[in-house]
């Protein structure tokens, strides 16, 4: 029995202001507390969510504003005598085209890289969706076997490790993406998936080997030992108890996976092995833009600066949610 400042009685087990103030947080509650006091992370966050609403609204922001990232308009806005340079100054920036248009086309360019964001996001989605299937699955039966199945599955990392992707990826661009069309894919569906098996074929040894080095700590634990003493099939192992345990080492891998595939999509589309024209992309607008360096600079340095950003504020991010989720770090 506890005697309040005006004599009232109160029972003894009722929890006290102190006491609800004191009240623990989970791992989230704390992470997210220290994401939103952090000043870069908050504003890389925001970037990265408007760059992904902007992609999935592209086409009723670019009716909106009245501009096609496809049509041609040459008479209007590029100068034929010129070398097909656009209209004006600063690459033909104005009301209508706010970043200006694309020299000899004349198409709108902030059209076309709303539409190239929307590619790159694709691409770098789908790719890390696989990525993380593939390195997760491995990842967690090689960590929790012993002998001869870790032992052949982290030979097979190594192997995979061991190719030179970029090389592969540009010899053999012609003869699968030939392969897929043949499959009835048309041509930019096939050469997307392309990218992406490529792409996320290369990528999933690097999270294999940090989800099986994780598996190698909880495999100890005591709540993984009373599971396998009650009986609990190895399925149900992995994936109910030693799963749930691994979804902050995965989450910040997503948030930098990203971001390179992002990149790595632009530099192939760079390469020429990227999506064929009309179709927008990141890596497509800069290679054409290094033939007009020289007297439109403004064509390279706007969708250069837009992938700059981009892939920044994913990493940026990627590196804040790793200290917000680090156990070591303070919890206040």
């Amino acid at each position: 029995m506890t005697l309040t400042s005006d004599h009232a009685v109160e029972p003894a087990g009722a929890p006290t202001a102190e006491a609800t103030e004191i009240a623990g947080r989970s791992l989230t509650q704390i992470a997210w507390g220290r994401l939103r006091r952090d000043k870069v992370a908050m504003l890389s966050l925001f970037m990265v969510l408007g760059a992904i609403v902007v992609a999935i609204f592209a086409p009723l922001i670019t009716k909106l504003f009245g501009t096609d990232p496809y049509t041609f308009d040459q008479a209007k806005n590029v100068i034929s005598d010129a070398g097909g340079l656009p209209v004006g100054k600063f690459g033909g920036i104005s009301r209508d085209h706010i970043l200006g248009v694309e020299p000899l086309t004349g198409r709108d360019l902030f059209a076309r890289l709303l539409y190239g964001a929307r590619v790159s996001l694709l691409v770098a989605t789908l790719a890390t969706a696989v990525t993380l299937f593939l390195g997760v699955t491995v990842g967690i039966i090689a960590g929790y076997s012993k002998g001869a199945l870790d032992s052949v599955l982290g030979r097979l990392m190594d192997l995979i490790l061991a190719f030179p992707s970029l090389l592969i990826l540009l010899a053999m661009s012609g003869p699968l993406v030939q392969r897929l069309e043949a499959l009835g894919l048309g041509d930019n569906t096939a050469r997307v998936t392309f990218i992406v098996l490529v792409l996320s074929v290369f990528g999933w040894p690097y999270l294999a080997r940090i989800v099986r080095g994780q598996v190698l700590s909880l495999r100890e634990r005591e709540f993984v030992e009373s599971a396998v003493s009650m009986g609990a099939g190895t399925p149900r192992i992995l994936f109910r108890e030693i799963l749930p345990n691994l979804w902050a080492p995965i989450l910040v891998y997503i948030t930098l996976a990203l971001p390179s595939y992002i990149a790595a999509e632009a530099a192939l589309s760079f390469l020429g092995v990227g999506l064929l024209p009309p179709t927008a992309s990141f890596g497509a607008m800069l290679a054409e833009s290094v033939r007009y360096f020289a007297v439109v600079p403004t064509y390279l340095f706007i969708p250069g600066t837009a992938l700059f950003i981009l892939v920044l504020s994913f990493n940026l991010f990627g590196d804040a949610l790793r200290d917000a989720l680090d156990p070591r770090a303070g919890r206040s």
